[in-house]
């Protein structure tokens, strides 16, 4: 068990430095010149020749990767070129706001996925089942933001019960702050539920299968029972697997709806970044989209390797 958990963290480690390299490269092929973004009207020769001398665009782009990924190992993450903050202090408030956001979705959407899935085992081909199936097929095939303007349209703009636009402050109070943030929540969790509770029902269903749950079945045991202390603990790895997935694509997933809700997250500054061609606020974003979304595939698999006996125990 020892050797394969190390074998996901180098494996890990190395598919954090191949994302590293295509950000860097991704910011280098952006349309249009940097430094006369910078300057517009300004965009002299000699202003130009001299901005590329102190932003460093002069050197080759290996030298320049090399140079910003040692810097931001050392949590240096640079200037940023829109207003000259700290690009770090304007990140971390955006992050926590992201994780604001994908934790409330979270906590609702995974016991949710899990007991409805658990549910639809139980009651596999009743109408409950069908129903459950034929919604969560139906909010997987709509892309987020279709459905976010339409939580908007219905919930925002014909009945006003909820705002259509998540204008948060750091000093938003607590509960007013799940008020807002109830429409880019419910988003999140109609677009994470369907695959969760598809992957809980299938595993648990395939486990149904096996010798000792008709065992189970012969000493007269009801189905709920068998379900929940017999099956459910074998179909675990998958199930965790999925909802491991998914919590990863609520944090990096969260771009357009943060977008369409105007919620100044993560995924909101990276837009507006781009836009802005703010190089090292991109490079910033980028890098902890894809550390967060590498770390919680590592959390999987591991958590994937600890929940499956043959791999615990030693040959």
């Amino acid at each position: 068990m020892f050797k394969l958990i190390s074998q996901r963290l180098a494996l890990g480690f190395l598919t954090l430095f191949a994302a590293s390299v295509l950000i860097f490269s991704g910011t280098e092929v952006l349309p249009g010149d940097l430094a006369s973004a910078i300057l517009q009207n300004n965009a002299t020769p000699e202003n130009l020749a001299a901005l590329r001398s102190q932003l460093g665009l002069d050197r080759p782009a290996p030298v320049r990767y090399v140079e910003w990924l040692s810097n931001t190992v050392h949590g240096d993450l640079g200037v940023s070129l829109a207003n000259e903050w700290d690009v770090a202090e304007e990140v971390v408030p955006r992050l926590k706001n992201t994780l604001f956001l994908a934790s409330y979705a979270a906590i609702i959407a995974v016991p949710l996925a899990v007991i409805l899935g658990i549910l639809a085992a139980i009651s596999q081909g009743s109408l409950f089942d069908r129903f459950v199936n034929g919604f969560t097929l139906l909010t997987i095939s709509v892309p987020e933001y279709f459905l976010a303007y339409l939580l908007v349209k219905y919930l925002a703009v014909h009945h006003f019960w909820f705002p259509s636009l998540a204008n948060v402050t750091p000093d938003t109070p607590f509960f007013s702050r799940l008020y807002l943030l109830f429409l880019p929540m419910l988003t999140l969790l109609l677009v994470t539920l369907a695959h969760m509770m598809r992957m809980t029902r299938a595993s648990v269903l395939a486990i149904m299968s096996n010798p000792y749950i008709e065992m189970a079945y012969l000493k007269g045991l009801p189905k709920w029972k068998i379900v929940v202390r017999h099956a459910l603990p074998n179909a675990l790895a998958p199930i965790i697997s999925v909802i491991v997935l998914n919590l990863a694509y609520l944090i990096v997933g969260v771009v357009v709806v943060e977008t369409v809700f105007v919620y100044p997250g993560l995924g909101q500054l990276l837009v507006d970044s781009v836009s802005k061609h703010d190089v090292p606020v991109v490079q910033a974003c980028g890098l902890i989209f894809a550390s967060t979304f590498i770390l919680l595939n590592l959390t999987a698999d591991v958590l994937g390797i600890l929940s499956n006996p043959r791999l615990r125990m030693p040959r």
